[in-house]
């Protein structure tokens, strides 16, 4: 019996909603480590997968800098060299300027590069984390490469989409 080799993704986190959790003395809710493998990757059966996560960021994205945006596209630079697919978590506010950011400032792009995100917190009950998590890895796999949005059960070229915050999702431009 052949057994499958695993398929590696990396997994960038940068904080935003997905990851912002509850903090019970300031009643607030704030980004302050990753807890991708908590909410979600300790729940996920991935047999024939390998996730390599890397925190670079740990903030809201409204809060998001040209420096940071820098950092993230050198990390998914370098990263891209092992030829892995990318999916990155980000906030949504600001996850379209991000990827148009890293689409214009990384030279040939060689694997997709995924980006996705969640409109409520992977900690919280009813959040979309765990749907749109598990769409951006799937989708890494089998799309060409690229920067897009995964988001609700879309698929985003990037550029040309945007959040519509009264629909609470991403849209085509």
């Amino acid at each position: 019996m052949k057994i499958a080799s695993k398929e590696k993704i990396v997994l960038i986190t940068t904080g935003g909603t997905i990851e912002k959790t509850y903090d019970e003395s300031s009643g607030s809710l704030s980004n302050r480590e990753s807890v991708i493998n908590k909410y979600i990757f300790d729940s996920l059966r991935l047999p024939y997968t390998d996730v390599h996560i890397f925190n670079i960021i740990n903030k809201d994205s409204l809060h998001f800098t040209d420096y940071d945006r820098t950092l993230l596209a050198k990390t998914i630079s370098l990263q891209m060299e092992k030829g892995n697919p990318i999916v990155i978590l980000h906030g949504t506010d600001t996850m379209a300027r991000s990827a148009e950011f890293c689409l214009k400032n990384i030279k040939d792009i060689k694997v997709p590069v995924v980006f996705t995100g969640a409109m409520k917190p992977m900690e919280m009950n009813g959040s979309d984390a765990p749907q749109n998590v598990t769409e951006a890895l799937i989708v890494s796999k089998i799309i060409a490469p690229g920067v897009y949005i995964s988001f609700h059960g879309r698929v985003f070229n990037v550029p040309g989409v945007r959040k519509n915050p009264e629909r609470r999702t991403f849209e085509e431009i």
